[in-house]
């Protein structure tokens, strides 16, 4: 837009001072500075905003405006309400300079003017947002650390209006700008992130276009700063660990700049993920050193001794020594190629974080370390006082499974597996050997089951189904079908649901009536199913044998 504009915009309450030959210059932004010497944070076209603090006599006036004036600002507006009216020093120097000179009045806020500015230069909006990201590039390398995610995706919402949000590769919520409102729904983060995934394996360059309901979004892939890939550079070496800014837009259309724009974007979102990657360098060398001794078989005191120090840098402010529980991950990739241990051990390190917390800093409490292609977890479980003195619910295999199969199936694409295992809590140094064990034996177990992403916990351990997944293939095949086909060709033919049944009456524990009422079937009619379930297998529901070898087909089956 052209200043002449501006001032033609009465709901602004400028008055021209100077440069009216100038009228015709284009605004591509707007700054709001009190600063003496403001160069570092402007790029050229602005209208510079100033309540004229900087000022303390009229020779401030000269320096300010040909700094201003090198930097090619578009036109100064200063406000009225720090001195009463514009001092003529500053008017004389903007006339020596050519630099048009408004005057706000005291009634406009220069929000106000901010506002109107942004939403009519649209055609430069990414322009504008580029000098502030190169501040903000500056502001973070050169000073202490930013204030994070949130504060670039706050640009993106105040500067281009687009609602955007971090997100982990399992879906998680890290970010989100004060735009974007409520937080995404768990179901649409998760679809984001597998899409994000799926896209990556393929090699496409982001962004990528997903629809979700009657909303667009395009993915932008965020990879840490430190981790520029080489030619020979697998995909499959960082992409489940890779976060994704994800903005609700479709960049189908976007001018090259301003997709330029978000890249740009993406890398200042890297710096901060870099930052949090270090922090972790801490936690990750206990979790070594403490791994290293369990395996060597080093004394509990000597474990125990370690694990008292890993204590307060996990759980600060702890005052008894917690629970633990250890958690074995195994990444494995057709053709064997690709090293899995980091690519687990970053993925433990996202898994394990509360899938319902935002944020990254929930994953300050997780120690994980990699030996090889497996990654150990060591997790820290406040010690729970009271009757029998034990620890909490701790982890669940189960929902570490629901919380991250959907988005890492996508990310390995049909030549990965991602395997699991998961421990009891254990009190003592002394145990942790064991719950390093079980942890390794349970994650064997989830190995032998079918999918991409799978798990297994010590509650599995002791029971039958532990025994399962190693009965060879064929074996389990022929016990199947020659109790179950007979039943199932039966079913085919008279849509007899005597399969259903048969898992209800099982379920009931051999139960007529309570079976018959889960059914809504009469008790008769139920008799006649089982009499013929009996009649086509040769066996005897009344029999624990027969029951039990059922039993096992339906599982195995």
């Amino acid at each position: 837009m052209r200043l002449r504009a501006l001032l033609d915009t009465d709901a602004l309450g400028l008055r021209l001072l100077g440069g009216e030959d100038e009228l015709e210059r284009g605004v591509r932004g707007v700054m709001t500075t009190d600063l003496r010497d403001p160069s570092r944070y402007l790029s050229g076209g602005e209208l510079v905003l100033t309540g004229l603090a900087w000022r303390r006599d009229a020779a401030d006036s000269e320096p300010f405006v040909r700094i201003l004036a090198q930097a090619g600002v578009a036109a100064v507006a200063a406000g009225t309400a720090e001195l009463g009216d514009v001092p003529d020093d500053l008017v004389v120097a903007c006339a020596r300079h050519r630099l048009p000179l408004f005057a706000v009045h005291e009634s406009v806020a220069f929000a106000t003017i901010t506002e109107h500015v942004v939403r009519q230069v649209s055609g430069e909006r990414a322009g504008d947002l580029a000098a502030v990201v190169d501040r903000h590039r500056r502001m973070m390398t050169s000073g202490p650390a930013g204030g994070g995610p949130e504060v670039v995706l706050d640009l993106l919402g105040s500067d281009l209006d687009l609602r955007a949000w971090v997100l982990s590769p399992t879906g998680r919520l890290i970010a989100g700008s004060k735009a974007a409102g409520p937080s995404l729904p768990a179901d649409v983060c998760a679809r984001l992130a597998a899409e994000q995934l799926a896209a990556s394996r393929t090699g496409r360059r982001g962004p990528y276009r997903v629809t979700q309901g009657q909303t667009t979004y395009s993915l932008f892939p965020v990879r840490g700063s430190g981790r520029s890939a080489p030619a020979s550079h697998d995909v499959r070496e960082t992409v489940l660990s890779d976060w994704v800014l994800a903005v609700e837009a479709d960049a189908g259309d976007w001018a090259e700049e301003r997709l330029d724009l978000l890249h740009g974007v993406t890398q200042l979102i890297a710096v901060e993920r870099d930052r949090r990657d270090a922090a972790r360098t801490v936690r990750r060398r206990l979790a070594q050193e403490v791994l290293e001794l369990v395996q060597t078989g080093a004394a509990p005191a000597e474990i125990a001794a370690r694990l008292r120090v890993a204590a307060p840098v996990l759980l600060p402010g702890l005052g008894a020594a917690p629970h633990w529980q250890v958690v074995v991950a195994h990444v494995d990739w057709d053709g064997g190629e690709v090293d899995g241990g980091p690519v687990a051990q970053a993925l433990l390190e996202e898994i394990l974080v509360d899938p319902g917390a935002t944020g990254p800093e929930h994953s300050d409490r997780i120690a994980v370390a990699h030996t090889g292609d497996e990654a150990v977890a060591l997790v820290p479980l406040p010690a729970v006082t009271g009757e029998h003195d034990g620890p909490g619910t701790g982890i669940l295999a189960d929902a570490l499974l629901a919380s991250v199969r959907d988005p890492l199936t996508a990310g390995l694409d049909g030549d990965g597996r991602l395997t699991l295992g998961v421990s009891a809590a254990v009190h003592s140094a002394e145990g942790l050997r064991g719950a390093l064990e079980e942890a390794r034996h349970a994650r064997r177990v989830a190995a032998a089951r079918q999918g991409r992403v799978c798990a297994a916990g010590h509650q599995e351990l002791a029971s039958h189904v532990l025994l399962l997944p190693f009965v060879p293939d064929d074996v389990r095949r022929a016990f199947t079908a020659r109790l179950l086909d007979p039943l199932r060709d039966y079913d085919r033919r008279h849509r007899a649901e005597l399969i259903p049944t048969l898992e209800a009456f099982l379920d009931c524990d051999g139960s007529w009536t309570r079976c018959a009422s889960r059914l809504h079937l009469h008790v008769n009619t139920l008799r006649y199913r089982v009499g013929r379930i009996e009649q086509l297998t040769g066996r005897d529901l009344s029999r624990l044998e027969d029951k039990l070898d059922f039993f096992l087909a339906l599982r195995m089956s």
